[in-house]
C-alpha cells in the first residue's frame, strides 16, 4: 500500500488538473444554454460517464497497444511528460485558447454534446492519454492489477468532481467570476508542467538504465 496510495493521489491529480473542469465551463455553460437544471446535470452526468469509460478503455488495452507495437515504456514516460509540459505551458501563458473547443462547441449536426467536445477532447484528450499512460509505468512489480485498479479509482474519483463543478456551473462561475478562473487555470498550468518534467526525469533515467548507458 506505501506506493498504491501515492499512485492514487498522483493520477487523481494530475488528471483534474489536465482535464481542468474552470476552463471547461463557459463551453459546458454555451452548450446547455436554456436547458433546465435536470437536463443540465444530465448532460455533466453523460459526458463524464463517456469520458470515463474512454479512460478505462485505453488504461486496459493501452499497455496491451503499446506492447504490439514493442514501444518501450521509457519513451511513453518522455513523450507524455512532453504533451503534459505542453499543455501546462499554454495554461498558464494563454494565448489563442480555447480553439478546438469553441469550434467544437459551435459545430452543428446530429453529434451528442456530451460525447463531442465535452467528452472528446476536453475530457479526453492528449493531455489525459499521456497521463494515464505516465501511470501505468509506475506500476509496483508483482502488484500490477492492484496499481490499474489505483488508476481507474482515480479516474472515477476525478470525474466526480469534474461531475459536481459542471453541475453547479452557473453557481461557480457566479462566485468566482472571469478573473478567478483564468487565476485558477494558470496555477492548474504550472502544477502540470511540473508533473510533465517529472515524467520526462523519470523516463531519461529509465532509458539510460535500460539500455545500461548508465549503471542502475
Amino acid at each position: 500500500m506505501e506506493h498504491l496510495l501515492p499512485l492514487f493521489i498522483g493520477t487523481f491529480t494530475t488528471l483534474l488538473a489536465v482535464v481542468n473542469p474552470l476552463e471547461a465551463l463557459p463551453v459546458f455553460l454555451t452548450l446547455a444554454k436554456g436547458m433546465d437544471a435536470k437536463a443540465h446535470q444530465k448532460l455533466a452526468f453523460r459526458s463524464c460517464l463517456y469520458a470515463l469509460i474512454l479512460i478505462i478503455s485505453f488504461l486496459v488495452f493501452g499497455t496491451l497497444i503499446l506492447q504490439i507495437f514493442g514501444v518501450n515504456l521509457s519513451m511513453v514516460r518522455i513523450v507524455g511528460g512532453l504533451i503534459l509540459m505542453k499543455i501546462g505551458f499554454d495554461l498558464f501563458m494563454p494565448g489563442n485558447q480555447g480553439g478546438i473547443l469553441t469550434n467544437s462547441s459551435n459545430g452543428e449536426g446530429n453529434t451528442d454534446p456530451a460525447f463531442v467536445p465535452l467528452a472528446m477532447p476536453i475530457m479526453f484528450g492528449p493531455g489525459v492519454l499521456a497521463t494515464v499512460l505516465g501511470m501505468t509505468t509506475l506500476k509496483t512489480a508483482g502488484k500490477e492489477l492492484l496499481s490499474v485498479i489505483m488508476i481507474a479509482l482515480a479516474a472515477i474519483a476525478c470525474m466526480l468532481v469534474i461531475f459536481l463543478t459542471l453541475a453547479y456551473a452557473q453557481k461557480i462561475v457566479r462566485r468566482i467570476g472571469e478573473k478567478g478562473i483564468d487565476a485558477a487555470t494558470r496555477i492548474v498550468g504550472f502544477f502540470v508542467a511540473t508533473m510533465g518534467m517529472g515524467l520526462i526525469f523519470h523516463g531519461l533515467v529509465e532509458f539510460l538504465q535500460t539500455y545500461h548507458i548508465v549503471n542502475p
